[in-house]
């Protein structure tokens, strides 16, 4: 391409013989610069795995990042599942490819595009059942004992990590597939075609070999890859409607019956509210934080801007703080329900969850009964 030599060194993610095809390929080109399949942030957890103790669960919730982070632990968990079934280090290719290019000096591009921005685009493409039941299948995947056989292991030398832990679910959701492989497999050709140099050496899984060969000619938009879609205008109106027109339909009851409008207050409050208490206490939230989300959601329930978990995962953070041990230990603790609860980080990402979760169905419940207790007056 333009005169740039280009070698895509395929490599299966699970095989020890791809750490020596590396080698080979660096040593044997060298290369005016190295690709790797990782981006920067998944790059940075591989080399200082120990970063998790910097983590900050406050900024986090802030940032309206729970539900990313509990999502990209599952996936976690899920590869370190099979790479200790096949008694592997998990990335060491990538890690090998990284480690040469240091050494020998060779400059080091991060190809891949930021794994949030992929999650973000596949969450804004999903429709709310398909949300809903890609996370009940996430969850469940989480703590299933079943083995994988040798068949899935043989498969997986010839698959992408990420690609590989949702095969379960990818057939499902078209959309996942699309933005999981063919947009990357885009993105990364535009990188490895852009990096200086004449001579490039990219690593990359063998999934994505041919897409990535057949993207090499083509033209791609980066830019619009690497944005997550901002939220439809229709979407933004429909989150002040809801809270707007349950508060027409109260006042609008007060204007019939003094004594119904108070009751459609009542039920507002105490379905908001209960339910986003009963979330909180499932996944054994402190008694303060369960009574911040009874007090919280039937207030928050009428701003798109405001959410109850911020509340009860801030009170929960504040109440019973993560220690460095927890940060260490949230991989391991991540493999049964038991060691969950123990994990206090892991539990806060719970309790903004939940508490957001149910406070969501309580919502739509109050607002059917506010309907259906003014259509039945008398």
């Amino acid at each position: 391409d333009h005169g740039k030599t280009i070698v895509l060194v395929k490599t299966a993610h699970v095989s020890s013989q791809s750490v020596l095809d590396v080698q080979a390929a660096i040593n044997h080109y060298k290369p005016d610069a190295v690709c790797v399949e990782l981006d920067a942030q998944r790059a940075q957890a591989i080399l200082n795995p120990n970063d998790w103790e910097k983590t900050d669960i406050v900024s986090i919730i802030k940032s309206k990042q729970s539900l990313y982070l509990l999502a990209n632990l599952i996936l976690s968990n899920y590869q370190k599942k099979i790479a200790d079934d096949l008694n592997v280090a998990l990335g060491a290719e990538m890690m090998e490819a990284i480690h040469i290019a240091q050494d020998q000096n060779i400059p080091l591009h991060f190809i891949d595009r930021n794994i949030q921005t992929t999650f973000s685009r596949i969450w804004n493409r999903l429709t709310l059942r398909e949300k809903i039941n890609l996370l009940t299948e996430l969850v469940f995947s989480t703590f299933s004992n079943e083995q994988i056989t040798e068949a899935q292991l043989e498969a997986m030398k010839e698959s992408d990590m990420i690609e590989e832990a949702l095969a379960q679910i990818q057939g499902k959701y078209t959309t996942i597939k699309t933005v999981l492989i063919d947009e990357r497999d885009q993105y990364m050709a535009a990188k490895i075609k852009t990096a200086p140099g004449d001579v490039i050496v990219a690593i990359i899984g063998a999934a994505h070999a041919q897409g990535i060969k057949d993207y090499l000619h083509q033209s791609v938009n980066l830019q619009e890859l690497d944005t997550v879609p901002p939220k439809k205008v229709t979407a933004k109106i429909a989150g002040w409607i809801i809270p707007i027109t349950i508060v027409a339909l109260i006042i609008a009851t007060f204007s019939i019956d003094v004594s119904l409008g108070w009751q459609q207050i009542k039920t507002w409050v105490l379905l908001n509210g209960s339910f986003a208490a009963v979330g909180t206490a499932l996944v054994l939230a402190h008694p303060l934080t369960i009574l911040v989300a009874f007090v919280v959601a039937p207030i928050s329930s009428l701003s798109p801007l405001l959410a109850v978990g911020w509340f009860t995962g801030l009170v929960e953070a504040f109440l019973n703080k993560p220690t460095v041990q927890d940060l260490q230990n949230v991989a391991k603790d991540f493999k049964s329900l038991k060691t969950i609860f123990k994990n206090k980080f892991i539990k806060i990402l719970l309790v903004v969850i939940m508490a957001n979760l149910f406070s969501s169905i309580a919502t739509f419940l109050s607002s059917f009964q506010i309907i259906r207790n003014l259509l039945n007056f008398k």
